[in-house]
């Protein structure tokens, strides 16, 4: 099976490229390939929702604790699901004995919940919303320095 890096499908995902496409909608072919999708949700669980510090990769079950509460009800059971069987994943004699159709599936819903929303626009929203708060507070403190000038009689 063709592994690809995470970078590689960022760049893909806007041209909506099919190798991009045909990684997403992957289906898991045996329970080595659970710890891998159940990575990928918590790292886009990490890039849309916050909860850990920079440089730091929470496993899934970690960020279910930690953000959990941000995914839509109808999500947080294949959530769940997704990270018990990572759990269970560690141990080869008990993962075999997964449902690897309802894991992808359980990804699919994920994946395509937490990925329509890119780090660039993320990262974008959060400029537009520093630069607003600068640019009230400089509206405020020209006020005031306009009401004392009034104030003191200069204006």
């Amino acid at each position: 099976m063709i592994q690809f890096h995470g970078a590689i499908l960022e760049r893909l995902a806007p041209l909506r490229h099919p190798v991009y496409l045909a990684a997403m909608t992957r289906v898991a072919q045996s329970f080595e390939d659970v710890q891998a999708m159940a990575d990928e949700v918590s790292r886009l669980m990490v890039a849309r929702y916050g909860g850990a510090r920079r440089g730091e990769r929470p496993p899934l079950h970690v960020m279910l604790r930690r953000r959990g509460g941000a995914l839509p009800q109808k999500l947080r059971r294949p959530a769940s699901q997704l990270a018990e069987a990572d759990r269970i994943s560690a141990q080869p004699k008990v993962a075999r004995q997964l449902d690897l159709q309802g894991l992808s599936r359980a990804h699919a819903a994920l994946i395509g919940h937490l990925r329509p929303l890119g780090e660039l626009s993320r990262w974008r929203g959060r400029a537009i919303s520093f630069a607003a708060s600068v640019s009230f507070g400089m509206l405020v403190l020209a006020a005031v320095i306009l009401w004392l000038m009034v104030r003191r009689g200069h204006l």
